[in-house]
């Protein structure tokens, strides 16, 4: 193309935006009147239409890239992959910390102890290379199954280095999800502890893709005998580590386009599901969302969240790229206020349980110290609540005085914080956010996302919202008639959302059928969330498309396949399984069969006016919870599947009071509403309880 005619082209370009900030990090862009026909600005969103000249005006863009989605960190565009993106760290942080530990090789516990940048790059070279040196083929799955600790961040990066997909396994699942895992994705390589490592050795012979079992933190002396017959060795992690040290290979580097990771979630049947995520993905989804985010190597991180899910895996990736130091937790979440004083973070990633429970924690120690201490607690959270929606400054004394006691429980240099995994409520994320004196965003996404899709704006004093598109990807809402949710509805559009762009992952491994039920047929993932747009084009989170939610530990709940399960109890004619996102236990509402009720209380001796008045004995509701615990251990329920609390009601769910469907299936939305005082009773019982 002739020089003068591109730069024509470009000037043309330019002459439709204008930045309002000549950082460009942190710039915004917005249309002159020459461009609206093409954008329309919404605060921290623009908006197009979907197909250029017609159809509506639905699909929203981060105003941070308004007309191309981000692919990569902007100052860094040859950082294509996660091997990339560590050999950028490597070399400008060699000398830097990088990963801590509080653990012992004796396993004691002290102060934390770390390896350099440059360190940690020559174990994942060493590493790497003796995986090549044992001949294990370039794209063979590497699994890891054991929990956060240096050893996992280096084995990451080699499988990058020598273009190996990552496979992590993890024990919420249980034995046989992760030999399925194991199975399905044919997994050569395994690295895990002593711990996991006997659970491997209870179905070795079902895994035969296995050829090398490498045990991190074990003994040379201490690995078992495994029979010739099997092929499979098994090493400890330090002596694979010296091996690769004395016979180097030169690197194979991935593709932005190769497959990085296959991520199993939980799913929605039983089977877990492999989210395939290639090297863009990842690279994508964390450059967008630190775009406007201000990282640094004086930074310092707390690893505690799982790396076997995408929200620490994400984190870790950002982290890397900026030079952070990363110390991990010691193992035990009880420890972890422990872990955090020691290491004192600076950056903190959370989950809505943790926030409530130190949100909990604070108001109970208020009210418990009561007088003038509550008095001036009270004035002091006001007078800086106020300040901060005002915009202003907040006086420090209300620091001095109140809050820097109550910073020092997360170590008391904590400076940015985020949640994600399941929704905080904005009570709490605003009373967070005032205690201790620091940012705070919450962020929306999925493993299908690469984690964050969209997260809260710097800045942005409104709460309640998981906030603008992650500049990396586009999204829109779709009419769902069924539910009375549509783009036209007033005041604020709503409708499933759905994200394109280059985070959203290409599929679930070996499984067309599922991938084809999330995709349409233009691109875009249906996340099966419900959201609308809140004016300046933030995004909230209203409801679940499908019957399938997600606790607040970030476990997805099949609510029908434990229905089923309960319908064995003896006591039990219908069974209504409820759990949302803000609690972390289910609860059930069951209509009772009355005569086996009846009979089993005539034989433990209670006596009873009518059926209305036995369903509200608490003897009766203990034993129909007993027995229903007992069905979904035969069925080999899951902890987290089980109900922990039960009501128990004399009517039946019928047509006509709304509770069924013509097919008699439960209309759970009408359900839900019917009994919503019963379901807040459950709740308020087990959060009161010793044990949650």
């Amino acid at each position: 193309m002739d020089p003068t005619v591109a730069e024509r082209r470009l000037r043309a370009i330019s002459g439709h935006l204008f930045p309002l900030s000549a950082d460009l990090a942190s710039s915004r862009f917005t249309t002159n009147p020459t461009a609206g026909e093409f954008v329309k600005v919404q605060g921290y969103s623009v908006v197009l239409p979907e197909k250029l000249y017609t159809g509506k005006w639905n699909v929203y863009r981060s105003a941070r890239a308004p007309l191309k989605l981000l692919e990569g960190y902007p100052d860094h565009p040859e950082i294509r992959t996660l091997h990339d993106n560590f050999l950028y760290a490597a070399e400008n942080f060699r000398d830097h910390r990088y990963l801590g530990t509080r653990i012992r090789d004796d396993g004691t516990v002290g102060e934390y102890k770390w390896i350099t940048y440059g360190e940690a790059s020559t174990s994942r070279t060493a590493i790497g290379s003796s995986l090549v040196n044992r001949g294990i083929p370039q794209g063979s799955s590497i699994g890891l199954y054991f929990i956060n600790r240096p050893e996992w961040t280096i084995v990451d990066h080699a499988c990058s280095a020598y273009s190996y997909v990552s496979v992590p396994l993890y024990d919420t699942l249980g034995p046989d999800a992760v030999q399925y895992i194991i199975s399905h994705a044919s997994v050569q390589v395994i690295f895990c502890v002593p711990q996991t490592l006997s659970i491997l050795l209870s179905f070795v012979s079902d895994i035969p893709s296995v050829r090398l079992m490498v045990v991190v933190g074990g003994l040379d002396e201490n690995m078992p005998p495994l029979p010739s017959t099997n092929g499979i060795e098994v090493i400890t992690f330090s002596k694979l580590l010296s091996q690769g040290l004395k016979n180097p290979q030169p690197f194979r580097p991935p593709k932005a386009d190769d497959i990085a990771t296959i991520c199993y979630t939980s799913g929605t049947t039983g089977t877990p599901k492999g989210a395939v995520l290639l090297h863009i993905n990842l690279i994508a989804s964390t450059a967008g969302t630190c775009l406007s985010l201000d990282f640094n190597p004086t930074d310092i991180y707390l690893s505690y969240l799982p790396l076997a899910h995408i929200y620490e895996r994400a984190y870790q990736v950002a982290m890397t790229h900026y030079g952070v130091s990363i110390g991990f937790f010691q193992g035990d979440n009880l420890k972890l206020m422990d872990d955090l004083a020691v290491l004192r973070p600076t950056v903190f990633a959370s989950v809505p349980r943790l926030y409530n429970k130190i949100y909990a924690g604070i108001i109970n120690a208020v009210k418990q110290s009561g007088g003038l201490k509550e008095k001036l607690f009270n004035a002091a959270f006001n007078s800086k609540r106020q300040a901060l929606m005002n915009g202003k400054t907040p006086s420090p004394i209300w620091d001095k005085l109140v809050f820097n006691k109550i910073k020092e429980k997360l170590g008391g240099r904590v400076r940015f914080m985020t949640s994600g995994a399941s929704p905080l409520s904005a009570e709490v994320l605003d009373f967070i956010k005032i205690c201790f004196g620091c940012e705070i965003l919450e962020g929306y996404g999925m493993t299908e996302t690469s984690c964050c899709a969209t997260t809260m704006d710097g800045g942005d004093m409104l709460s309640g919202h998981v906030g603008s598109p992650n500049p990396c990807v586009e999204i829109k809402l779709v009419d769902v008639p069924e539910m009375n949710y549509t783009s036209d509805d007033v005041p604020y559009p709503r409708g499933e959302i759905c994200v394109r762009g280059h985070s959203v992952f290409r599929g679930y491994f070996k499984d067309e059928v599922q991938t084809r039920e999330v995709f349409d047929e233009d691109g875009w993932l249906h996340t099966g969330d419900i959201g609308l747009w809140l004016p300046m084009g933030r995004l909230k989170i209203i409801d679940r498309k499908k019957n399938i939610f997600k606790l607040a530990q970030g476990e997805y709940i099949a609510p029908e396949k434990i229905e089923n399960v309960y319908s064995k109890c003896k006591f039990i004619a219908q069974c209504f399984v409820y759990g949302d996102s803000f609690n972390s236990a289910l609860v059930a509402i069951v209509s009772v069969e009355p005569e086996i009720l009846k009979s089993w209380a005539e034989s433990q001796g209670i006596k009873s006016e009518d059926l209305g008045q036995l369903v509200n004995d608490p003897r009766a509701q203990a034993a129909v919870l007993a027995d229903m615990d007992r069905v979904g251990k035969e069925a080999q329920l899951r902890g987290f599947e089980f109900a922990k609390a039960v009501t128990l009601v004399s009517e039946p769910f019928t047509l006509e009071n709304g509770l069924l469907t013509p097919t008699f299936k439960i209309k759970r939305p009408q359900a839900k509403e019917y009994f919503t005082n019963a379901i807040a009773d459950m709740y308020a019982q087990l959060s009161s309880s010793p044990v949650n």
